[in-house]
């Protein structure tokens, strides 16, 4: 830069300050880092996020490690190699973000820092165009992908991952920090645990961690411990010889391990195991060998193992239902899969592809949800969690005479499945119908004459208009922070900009 013309030289000074100026203005926020990985500033933008990462001030956070005070930071990543991370995903306490980190240079091309840049706070609705189109393209893909397989099984007979990563439908922090741990646990040969409720989506997971891992050409084969009897299970895991029992085959059979040589064995529900059959689980585990019923003779079996349960194995540990020794076998990388209570912004788009699902399965068009439908369904709690919301969605979809789907109709499901629907807001329809102990002339809170005329107006529209005053006054107290604002409201993110973009 020293041998360009002074004019040139303090043009390319001036664009480069412009550019700054531009990105610390228009960006969610910005922090400069040191070569040791110390913060050393951070833009007025970016201190709206300090109370969400757990600090009341600027100078806790700024000197300090930025490790120490950005969870999942890749700015060490950007120092070290000097190469830029245009564009990531970056999900924290916070929430989850789109960034950007730029490594600085001195005269003598040497990294002295790097600059990170938040270009959205927001992704799940800044880039919900793209996330639609790629969404798209990565569907084609996996049907592709699919196909091939399914090709590849008729060949082989083999059975492969039917799902990927990008089945897991979802841009909330948590469906994020799942699908990062799943996606590291890819490029492990360790067992793998997945944690979580009924109907959460760990068979899915289960999966699309074989499709990403080195081992997706190699079989994919499941068990249900809770659907198989006990007495069978153990002909089930390592299969029998012929004459091993009364009824045995005459040809004998390979178990589940043998069929899963050179891929993966996912035992759902590994919690439902009988206590008999653990220590031959574990000993097949730490030995990379079974024994089949009937037989002597050990094989050797190289299979990675992905667990699943939906009840607490610490506890089943300290009650004896579970051996601790097999439960340190499996717990190497636990992943807990969140309830859908927890991730309540995903809830539209699950619709969608559940809609898209139900309505190519019925040949009938793809279910509409009225808004105040969608919030209904984004207040519920859940306890099936995604298998549940399918099973609404299917409900109502198939009851309707038309695509479209109101409130009432859902109402009516959920009652009938035996869930007292959970109101979000009260609506308009809901505030005239309350019933009331005397007439409203009669109560001890009259409006005044000069006040009538205000009132005199659709219930809807002044309900409407409360409503965004209370949005706007939440956006005030927290800086434009949507997530922050739609916890002090008490509402889901999905509902708060539903509510915003209606404006």
């Amino acid at each position: 830069m020293d041998s360009l013309p002074r004019d040139a030289q303090s043009i390319l000074e001036l664009a480069a300050r412009s550019m700054f100026d531009l990105f610390a203005n228009a960006s969610e926020g910005m922090m400069l880092v040191d070569r040791a990985a110390r913060v050393v500033w951070i833009n007025d933008q970016y201190k709206r996020f300090l109370p969400a990462l757990g600090f009341e001030r600027e100078e806790d956070f700024v000197g300090h490690p930025v490790s120490r005070v950005v969870q999942n930071t890749q700015m060490h990543q950007v120092l070290e190699t000097g190469k830029p991370i245009l564009i990531d995903l970056l999900t924290n306490k916070a929430g989850t973000f789109v960034v950007s980190r730029i490594p600085l240079r001195d005269a003598a091309g040497q990294v002295i820092g790097a600059l990170g840049i938040v270009l959205f706070d927001h992704p799940e609705t800044t880039l919900q165009p793209l996330i639609e189109k790629f969404s798209l393209l990565q569907r084609d893909l996996d049907d592709a992908r699919r196909e091939l397989a399914t090709q590849r099984l008729k060949q082989t007979g083999q059975r492969q991952s039917k799902y990927t990563f990008a089945s897991f439908i979802g841009l909330s922090a948590a469906a994020v920090e799942v699908k990062r741990q799943a996606r590291r646990a890819a490029q492990s040969s360790s067992p793998v645990l997945l944690l979580g409720e009924t109907g959460t989506g760990k068979e899915l997971l289960a999966h699309a961690i074989h499709a990403a891992s080195n081992r997706a050409a190699g079989p994919f084969i499941s068990v249900n411990i809770a659907a198989v009897p006990d007495t069978l299970l153990e002909a089930e895991f390592f299969g029998f010889v012929p004459g091993a029992f009364t009824g045995a085959d005459r040809k004998g059979r390979d178990g589940k391990f043998r069929l899963a040589h050179g891929g993966t064995l996912f035992l759902d529900e590994i919690g439902d195991m009988p206590l008999a059959l653990q220590s031959k689980l574990l000993r097949a585990l730490q030995e990379g060998e079974i024994e089949p019923l009937g037989s002597n003779k050990l094989i050797p079996i190289d299979v990675r193992v992905i667990a699943a349960t939906s009840r607490d194995l610490t506890r089943l540990v300290r009650d004896g239902g579970f051996r601790e020794d097999l439960f340190y076998r499996l717990h190497v990388l636990p992943i807990r899969v969140p309830p859908l209570r927890e991730r309540r912004a995903d809830i539209a788009a699950l619709l969608e592809a559940l809609g898209e699902d139900v309505a190519l399965r019925s040949g009938m068009p793809p279910p509409e949800l009225s808004r105040e439908a969608l919030a209904l369904l984004e207040a519920q709690s859940w306890r099936g969690n995604i298998r549940e919301l399918r099973n609404v969605l299917e409900q109502a979809t198939m009851r309707s005479d038309s695509s479209r789907i109101d409130v009432q109709q859902l109402q009516t499901v959920l009652r009938e499945s035996g869930v007292q629907p959970i109101v979000p807001s009260p609506s308009s329809e809901e505030l005239s119908s309350e019933p009331h102990t005397a007439p409203f002339a009669q109560t001890e809170q009259s409006v005044a004459p000069s006040e009538v005329a205000q009132f005199l107006r659709p219930l809807a529209e002044q309900v409407a208009e409360v409503e965004q005053r209370a949005i706007q006054a939440a956006l005030d107290a927290c800086r434009g922070n949507k997530a922050a604002a739609a916890k002090m409201l008490g509402m889901a993110r999905a509902t708060l900009y539903a509510r915003i973009e209606s404006v």
